[in-house]
């Protein structure tokens, strides 16, 4: 396998990925150390931490392992077919979400934006969409709010 540029290997998505991966875990396990692992008996605040990124090693050491050994996608090949009009959607519509949440409320920024995202992502009928967008909403301003009580931006019309 080559690893010279315009080779097979630097060209493999997925050794790409797990390289990304495995170096974000190692830096992940470096910064668990410097919050101080501690031990078994009396974990330090990095304990999970470094753990959760020696986890991400393996696991990235395993697709680079797997990527070097059987090959995998072209990177050219993953976007091809992207549907590009949907991800402008999604983004603009994140993006005036994060905008308006604090002004209006949770409750009435977020059962427009699941509305959007299910009518124009992959479209469903309307009959299916808008009970799914206003239960999911309701549903989890229920559980953030009163299970978990977390405060949600209620927003001018305080709601919520």
């Amino acid at each position: 396998m080559s690893l010279r540029p315009g080779g097979a290997a630097l060209n493999n998505a997925e050794l790409l990925a797990g390289l990304f991966w495995l170096g974000l875990g190692l830096f992940i396990v470096w910064a668990g150390q410097d919050l101080g692992v501690g031990t078994r008996g009396t974990p330090g605040s990095g304990f999970l931490v470094f753990w959760a990124g020696l986890l991400m090693c393996g696991f990235s050491l395993a697709i680079v392992a797997a990527a070097l050994k059987r090959g995998g996608p072209s990177l050219g090949s993953l976007w091809a077919g992207a549907r590009w009009g949907k991800v402008l959607i999604v983004l603009v519509s994140l993006a005036a979400y994060a905008v308006l949440l604090d002004i209006v409320g949770f409750l009435i920024a977020t059962a427009p934006l699941l509305l959007i995202l299910l009518r124009a992502v992959d479209p469903v009928p309307w009959r299916t969409a808008v009970p799914i967008a206003l239960v999911a909403t309701i549903g989890t301003w229920w559980v953030l709010k009163r299970a978990l009580l977390i405060q949600l931006p209620s927003g001018v019309f305080e709601i919520g």
